[in-house]
């Protein structure tokens, strides 16, 4: 009786981890954050401008709108837009 019990606990302990690596691949919440979507058109203005969903959107980087014009693309002879502060500032 024992015996079929312990067999029981065993196999469960095999197949749960098999089962985890066969089913819990890579998943990402929007298509855009997988690399391999990068170069097709979900993921190119302006079809992912609308639902907020390009890379840019995604990663906020230097290249996230609300953070403001990176470096590279300021016009030459102008100086960086900067976002005004909001909050206490600490010191």
């Amino acid at each position: 009786m024992d015996d079929k019990k312990l067999f029981k606990w065993l196999a469960l302990l095999i197949v749960a981890p098999l089962a985890l690596a066969v089913f819990g691949g890579d998943n990402f919440r929007y298509p855009c954050q997988d690399p391999a979507n990068w170069d097709k058109d979900i993921c190119k203005k302006p079809q992912c401008d609308v639902t907020r969903t390009c890379p840019e959107h995604i990663f906020k980087g230097q290249r996230d709108p609300r953070q403001g014009m990176s470096a590279e693309s300021q016009p030459q002879g102008q100086a960086p837009v900067t976002q005004p502060r909001q909050g206490a500032e600490c010191k």
